[in-house]
């Protein structure tokens, strides 16, 4: 049995989690990976350039443990790195392009900013929705590569199928042979999805009565006791999102204010940054005539579950009947089992 596998299972133990076959099969891997590509002499790491393998790709159900495991991999290594949400990422390139838009090679410079500071960055849940971004992340990938950057992602979708149906999705294929090429792809496949089995979303009100909102009410009065109410304007970017019932990082919000908007993942980042605890308030059914904002509530709960702000939510229907729009079907349940999780009392 190797020390990683050691380590795990003594991880498990103190956090008293399942131990499975199936996420000690991902551990022996990325053993292998870790003794193979990063722990490796000079010698053996120039004999293997032709196969060199400088990122895993995780992938597998909602609620299997993915992101479990790779933090667990990512906290046992001794590298200069950084977790990020993609969004963030993004964000952080396109500013870096816009303040340096008069320089050639901007995407080169922007990796040897990075390389500056790390050498290893992991994204947990990844996905591509943006057409702007599917359309130069083969040039920025490939670059990060180039530069010897380790990178770690975690998604509920196969390297195949990532942006599937998207627009111009012909522009995304090299992005798709160089995580291929360059990264070692895991599945994780479990029938559990553990965000449910240990969620009881006691914080998740339905439906939107009279009832539901008085304990709503008296749980906010409760968590803001002895916190001064104020307003607050956040400017992002000359954006100016208002935010009127402020307790001291409480926020209550309606779902109109946060996805009916045109705004999108910088505000959500922002707003998160100010946040210790959101009430949502609303939360509506999905079809299609709403996917637009569906799409918004996804990426507002991304963040929100990176950030690790805990919810409640006050709903038209309970958290296993609300609905989809059917082209947002699959990234949708990664948002209800996180769901489950934020909107838990242990949580």
């Amino acid at each position: 049995m190797n020390n990683l596998n050691n380590l795990f299972l003594d991880y498990c133990k103190t956090e008293s989690f399942e131990v499975n076959q199936a996420q000690l099969d991902v551990i022996n891997k990325l053993s292998h990976f870790k003794n193979n590509y990063i722990n490796t002499s000079l010698l053996k790491f120039f004999s293997k350039q032709k196969e060199k393998k400088l990122g895993i790709y995780l992938h597998g159900d909602v609620g299997v443990g993915k992101t479990m495991l790779l933090n667990f991999f990512f906290d046992n290594l001794d590298k200069k790195k950084q977790r990020l949400h993609f969004n963030e990422f993004m964000i952080k390139f396109h500013d870096f392009k816009f303040n340096n838009a008069k320089k050639n090679d901007v995407i080169e410079l922007f990796v040897k900013e990075i390389k500056k500071k790390i050498n290893l960055i992991y994204f947990d849940e990844f996905q591509v929705t943006n057409i702007a971004d599917a359309m130069i992340l083969g040039r920025l990938f490939k670059e990060i590569f180039n530069q010897n950057i380790i990178v770690f992602f975690s998604s509920n979708i196969k390297i195949e199928n990532l942006y599937k149906d998207g627009l111009q999705r012909d522009q995304f294929i090299p992005f798709l042979e160089i995580i291929k090429k360059s990264c070692i792809e895991i599945n994780l496949s479990i029938d559990n999805d553990y965000r449910l089995e240990k969620g009881k979303s006691e914080r998740f009100l339905s439906p939107l009565n009279s009832t539901n909102n008085f304990i709503s009410n008296k749980y906010f009065r409760e968590i803001s006791k002895n916190k001064k109410v104020q307003e607050i304007n956040l400017d992002i970017k000359g954006r100016n999102f208002k935010i009127k019932n402020f307790y001291d990082g409480i926020i209550k919000l309606n779902f109109r204010d946060l996805c009916d908007k045109n705004i999108g993942a910088e505000d959500y980042i922002e707003i998160a940054k100010n946040c210790s605890f959101l009430f949502l308030e609303n939360l509506p059914n999905f079809d299609e005539n709403n996917s637009n904002q569906q799409q918004r509530f996804i990426t507002l709960i991304d963040i929100l579950y990176e950030k690790k702000i805990p919810l409640l939510i006050t709903s038209e229907k309970r958290l296993h009947e609300i609905s989809s729009s059917p082209s947002l079907k699959n990234p949708f349940k990664r948002t209800i089992s996180r769901l489950y999780e934020l909107t838990s009392i242990d949580y």
